[in-house]
């Protein structure tokens, strides 16, 4: 089937928009504005990881749900509700619920951005990049997903130091939470306009779209795509590239504990990751399809373990402006990766693109457990290890996975490198 002449580009393009907007309410403002969203929740970095916690049980459950509904039902229609499904919870997130209402929250936005969302999203981005662009087209993805982060993060960096300019350094709870309830508002109407935008014009052929569409998922097929090891493969290597990007979150409170940066200096250090994403992805994403994904998913591993190896081990503490900006920079480049490919090696994996929304449930089930666990122990090494000896024990944590995840995207590659080479 050849799909690349029939899903134009302002398809990717809104997949884009809507891929990482989905998630900016649950995860990139707690990314950029870590010091910040403890201050105002008055929470410590434990309870902040018992509320992803709570979001990862929820998204166990939808990932499996959610995959063989994404093979029911066209892609635009689930990933328009997960969108103004989304944005009604950040209403609620901007009157500051206390610890055990924003748990409840955490859980909702498990629903909504991956029962509704997830699968649809990942299928519909195949789908767009046919036989020979899967590399482009996740790459695309996650690099597009990366920029439009950056976007999010600065406009909020720029609402939230707009009504705080004159009192940054002594400003209390309240001020705090005045300027961060704006940033929230802002980025709630923002999400919902994009599921307008969504379900207006991110259409298929309709030749196309019946192509992908299943009328019945049958307990067969879900056994068949549990037989294929490329399936198996990517759970550990999900799972192993997700707990690096989880832990990302740790930046911003490192520029604010260890190079003690003040809360808008700290916010601008995560704003700078999601600028090293975009480059990433579009860059991994046409290097992968000129050679092998699965061969560049290997060495995005070895990246990341040499970055995180950096910082585990103290290099990184009183250093320049630049040398730490670099320092992050090699760890995150093998990261986001890792992230941009993990799903472009399906192609060559074997696994039927009908049963694509039920391949990715199945393989998020596993890979995306450390939504429940990676954002606790984080905490936990944080809180136990006050200061850098915490920091570094989370830098450890980062390189083990990172190692375990080189092993598997080595034995993926061995696998299935002759399917993965691309088709003239």
């Amino acid at each position: 089937m050849d799909t690349e002449k029939r899903a134009p580009w302002y398809y990717l393009a809104l997949l884009i928009l809507a891929g990482e907007s989905v998630f900016i309410l649950p995860f990139v403002l707690q990314r950029v504005f870590r010091p910040t969203v403890l201050k105002v929740f008055q929470l410590n970095n434990t309870e902040l990881g018992l509320c992803f916690s709570v979001y990862g049980v929820v998204a166990l459950v939808s990932y499996f749900f959610g995959g063989p509904l994404a093979d029911k039902y066209p892609p635009r229609k689930l990933i328009a509700l997960g969108l103004w499904t989304t944005a009604a919870g950040g209403l609620y997130f901007a009157t500051f619920p206390e610890f055990h209402y924003l748990q409840i929250l955490y859980g909702y936005w498990g629903f909504t951005t991956i029962f509704l969302f997830w699968s649809p999203m990942i299928k519909a981005t195949r789908v767009w990049g046919g036989r020979n662009s899967q590399g482009k087209a996740y790459g695309f993805l996650d690099g597009g997903r990366g920029l439009v982060g950056a976007l999010f993060g600065t406009l909020g960096v720029l609402v939230f130091s707009w009504f705080m300019a004159d009192n940054i350094e002594s400003a209390n709870l309240a001020d705090s939470r005045f300027a961060f309830r704006k940033v929230l508002l802002v980025s709630s109407t923002i999400v919902a306009f994009v599921g307008i935008l969504v379900w207006v014009f991110m259409k298929l052929p309709d030749r196309l779209e019946r192509e992908i569409v299943l009328e019945k998922i049958s307990m067969s097929q879900i056994g068949q795509v549990l037989k294929l090891p490329s399936v198996l493969l990517l759970m550990v290597i999900i799972l192993c590239a997700y707990v690096g990007y989880k832990l990302t979150d740790v930046f911003s409170l490192y520029a604010s504990e260890i190079m003690l940066y003040d809360d808008v200096d700290a916010a601008k250090t995560g704003a700078f990751l999601f600028y090293v994403r975009p480059v990433v992805g579009i860059c991994i994403g046409i290097i992968a399809d000129r050679s092998l994904p699965s061969y560049w998913l290997f060495v995005s591993f070895v990246v990341s373990f040499f970055g995180a190896m950096l910082f585990a081990l103290g290099f990184v503490v009183d250093t320049s402006v630049l040398l730490f900006l670099f320092s992050i920079l090699i760890v995150t480049s093998g990261i986001y990766a890792a992230r941009a490919l993990y799903f472009a090696v399906m192609e060559s994996g074997r696994i039927p693109l009908v049963l694509t929304g039920t391949a990715v449930g199945l393989i998020s089930v596993i890979g995306y457990t450390p939504d429940i666990f990676a954002g606790a122990a984080m905490g936990l090494l944080l809180d136990a290890s006050p200061g850098l000896k915490g920091h570094q024990h989370v830098f450890y944590m980062i390189a083990g996975f990172s190692f375990v995840g080189a092993l598997a995207a080595y034995r993926y590659y061995k696998l299935y490198r002759k399917d993965g080479k691309k088709i003239s």
